[in-house]
Formats: structure tokens, sequence, C-alpha cells
């Protein structure tokens, strides 16, 4: 059985708030951890009205906290938003409270608009092609300090962070297979690169301390319920916000409607058609095929599942299917 594991981005659905969204993100993860989900990541987006985990690894404390064995990470941190020594206090201070539990995924995109990016760094020096610099930097402050190593992160340096390159592109490919690191794609709104980007990492990759071999991990949306019309329904909530967001009208998650495809224009419906097309939407047995083939075609080593759906109880109840079908499919094999 591939392993799976969870991205939250702890999302707000018209009606709710922040904080009700982060109480239910603490929720899921509990529930992923008895359901024996490997990781729990949230990512950093800034000046969106419909994520709650802007300050992502605040965010990750709390849900940390009411969890017991479920890794809990970032998916990621956009670093060019801030300076390596904070990230690796932050994380470094996360693994010091839950000590082989944190992942810390690295990304270079903004995660954000240009006024938020401005405002995060005062001005707009920071360079994502200084992204690689950054990243090995970071790392270095989470090795065990030297005798009058006069930089240290405190807590974090000696901190057990397992730290991953997220992409969307060969770029981040190229960089996870040069450094050694794991790689997650994200293929969940950005697909086109991804079997191109997972060829061009194994293809390069140089073991280091941190990773023998390999291993890539790829986004996908997962709408699991009782039957293919009820998750086709479910899904219509992420179809909106994803019209809304590449509208330049980016909102709280819209309630799920009927017959959504019917109203949607043909750019709107292309559109749909190419960012999501990593998804996999239906009844436990459509959703079981369509894991199975997602898995084959790439070859991923983990899937990261994320749902955005409007009804906590229903985004539960759709991560519950999708372990019992895998376990299920487990069994059979």
């Amino acid at each position: 059985m591939i392993p799976l594991s969870i991205l939250d981005l702890s999302p707000i659905p018209e009606g709710s708030d922040a904080g009700q969204a982060l109480r239910h993100s603490r929720d899921l993860a509990r529930h992923a951890d008895a359901l024996g989900y490997r990781r729990f990541w949230m990512a950093e987006h800034h000046n969106m009205p419909g994520i709650a985990s802007a300050a992502t690894a605040v965010a990750l404390a709390h849900v940390a906290d009411g969890t017991q064995r479920i890794r809990i990470g970032a998916g990621g941190i956009m670093l060019p938003n801030h300076a390596p020594l904070v990230i690796a206090e932050q994380f470094g201070t996360l693994a010091a409270l839950y000590p082989g539990r944190v992942d810390l995924g690295l990304g270079r995109a903004p995660g954000t608009d240009q006024v938020a990016a401005r405002a995060l760094r005062r001005t707009l020096n920071g360079d994502s092609d200084a992204f690689p610099q950054d990243v090995v930097e970071l790392l270095a402050y989470f090795r065990p300090a030297e005798p009058g190593q006069a930089l240290r992160a405190v807590p974090g340096a000696g901190e057990d962070v397992e730290a991953w390159i997220l992409g969307s592109s060969t770029f981040g490919a190229q960089l996870a297979a040069y450094l050694g690191l794991p790689y997650a794609f994200a293929s969940h709104f950005a697909p086109a690169q991804m079997m191109d980007a997972i060829a061009v990492y194994r293809d390069r990759f140089r073991p280091s301390e941190r990773l023998a071999a390999p291993h890539v991990m790829i986004g996908v949306n997962v709408f699991a319920a009782d039957t293919d019309a009820e998750a086709r329904f479910l899904f219509s909530s992420l179809q909106q916000a994803f019209v809304n967001l590449r509208s330049g009208r980016p909102g709280k998650l819209p309630a799920p409607v009927e017959g959504l495809d019917a109203q949607l224009d043909r750019y709107a419906r292309a559109m749909l058609d190419n960012a999501l097309s990593c998804s996999v939407v239906g009844s436990p047995a459509t959703v079981r095929q369509g894991i199975a083939e997602i898995a084959a075609r790439t070859g991923a080593d983990e899937l990261m599942v994320t749902a955005q759906i409007h009804d906590h109880a229903a985004r539960l109840r759709s991560f519950e299917i999708l372990a019992q079908t895998q376990a299920m499919a487990s069994v059979a094999a």
C-alpha cells in the first residue's frame, strides 16, 4: 500500500472564520492520526481570505499538540519570504517539542501576491534565485553546533528535522536531486510538468547524509463519498474556489453547488481540466481505482492528499473512506 499523507490549507468556508478553521485542522489531524496517515502538512499562504495557515509554524504547534504519532510539517514554507535562521529556529522549536515528528518542506514561490510579498520582506530585495543558497544555509543550522561557532539556531542545532524540496517545475527537482533531499511535487494544482520533474529528480539524484535514494511524493486532490454523485458535488467547492482565484476574486471556500459544469464557460472548464487533472473524485470503488492508476503511472513513493471540502464532517468522512479503500487494496494484494 502506498503511504498516504495529508496536506491541509486550513480552509475557511463561507459562513465560518479562521479560528474555527484552525480548530477543524486540529480535529482532522487527530482523525488522520487514528486512521494511520503518515504526515500532516500545512502550507504558508498570505493575503488569502480562504486560508488560515499563514503562520504555519504556529498552526503546526496547535496541530501537533493534539496528535500522538503522525508526522507534522510544512508543505511548505516559502523560503524567499524569510531569513533562513528564523525558519531554523521555528522548526527547531517544533522538533524540540515533538521529537522525531517534524518535516520541513521548502518552496521558492512567495505563496502570495506582490503586495503581500513586499509587506513580508519590507522590500523586494528577497530573490527567489537565491533559493538554493538559502536552503543550504538553513540546513546548516540544523547540524550540531561546532565549538566556537558564532551563530547557531537555538533551538535548531542538532534537532531532527526532515527537510524536503517542493516544486511545480523541474527547477525544484534538480535542486532536490543535487542536495540529496526528498522531493514533493505540487501536482494537485500544477500538474503539467509532473512526469518530467519526477524523471529529472530520479535521474540526477545524488545520495546525501540525509537520504540514500530518491524519494518522491506527489499531491493529489481526493474527494471521496458514498457515491460518485455526492463526491462530485463536494468537489464543486474546490472548482469554484479555483475559478474565483484565477479570476482575481479570492475568497472563502464556497459551498458546493449542483450542476456546476453547466454553469462554467469553456475557458473556465479548460482551466479546471488542466489545473485539477490530478484529482480522484468518487465512491470508494472509484477512489480505489483512481489512486492505483496514479500510483502506477507516476511510481510515486508517497501520495500527499488534499481535500478542500466545505463541510467539516464530509471532509473527515472523505479521508476515512480513502484510508479504508487503501487498507482493502492492501489486503487484496
